[in-house]
């Protein structure tokens, strides 16, 4: 199993994220990843700070060593998909290959509409997350990319240089459409926040569709995040997070994770809501992380 931090950049101050991104660089975490938001959420207040997700995951690669960086997910509908892929690139190369760029659909609808960008169907939502996914894959994998679609259209584009070893990543919990799209595009798969048996049912329907085109699901690696609330009752967890935490005792946290180790997950990255509470997170550092190491 492999151990991650999931940290979105908001309601922190960077002080306050730079010591807990180093602290999993130096303890013996696997992964580090940031989100991609404009709006600190859930969406209380739009005053509550929230920095952006590109710069913030630059800051992360320069500022680790030794763990993965990631940022599950980007909204695929807020960047040209190949700025995108040249920003990603330029943190691969920044980070000595160790880039990992997951894509979602988005849907938090207020920093859409407020930042210009409409709110279309879930459909339509998908269906340009295909074609980013898509143009990404091509011009990390191909010389020249040649891309027309609905919402995108690529002539003779080159990426240079190429990646290191950047991995592409489908983040969601979709029961048909997300599962599809990782197995057709991704070398990741992350389901934030889930329960045992919702994973099961997501992993089962990517590897049907990997068998479907003839590609082996061993090829794509697996993670989910839990939110992290060690050494809480399960009436102090907020209900979006109640099925898919970290909580209660460390045993009970080593046996939550197990439950998700014998579905064949190979990576859990603890998911942060400030405050941070420093006492909890050692504890999972020296009594739950141990258990598996």
């Amino acid at each position: 199993m492999k151990f991650g931090v999931h940290a979105g950049p908001q309601n922190l101050t960077m002080d306050e994220l730079k010591r807990l991104w180093q602290t999993a660089d130096e303890r013996g975490f696997d992964w580090v990843s940031v989100w991609d938001h404009f709006y600190a959420n859930p969406l209380q207040d739009r005053e509550d700070p929230c920095f952006e997700g590109v710069a913030a995951m630059s800051g992360l690669a320069a500022l680790t060593r030794n763990v993965q960086v990631g940022c599950l997910v980007f909204c695929g509908l807020f960047r040209n998909p190949g700025v995108l892929a040249k920003a990603a690139v330029t943190i691969d190369h920044l980070s000595n290959g160790r880039a990992n760029i997951g894509i979602g659909a988005g849907w938090l609808e207020e920093e859409f509409r407020e930042f210009g960008y409409g709110f279309p169907p879930l459909g339509k939502r998908l269906d340009q997350l295909e074609e980013v996914l898509a143009i990404i894959r091509s011009l990390w994998d191909d010389e020249v990319t040649n891309f027309k679609g609905e919402y995108y259209d690529l002539t003779d584009a080159v990426c240079a240089p190429k990646p290191i070893n950047a991995k592409l990543w489908v983040g969601g919990r979709g029961k048909k459409r997300t599962p599809e799209l990782a197995a057709k595009y991704a070398d990741g798969f992350n389901l934030p926040y889930a329960s045992p048996e919702l994973v099961a049912d997501r992993l089962e329907t990517m590897r049907a569709f990997c068998e479907a085109a003839g590609r082996d699901p061993a090829q794509i690696e697996t993670s989910v995040n839990l939110g992290f609330y060690l050494g809480a009752e399960a009436k102090d967890i907020p209900g979006e997070f109640l099925k898919g935490s970290v909580s209660g005792s460390s045993q009970q946290a080593i046996d939550q994770i197990g439950r998700y180790a014998e579905l064949g997950v190979q990576g859990v990255n603890i998911a942060f809501r400030p405050p941070i509470r420093w006492d909890a997170f050692e504890q999972y550092i020296e009594e739950v992380m141990q258990a598996f190491k």
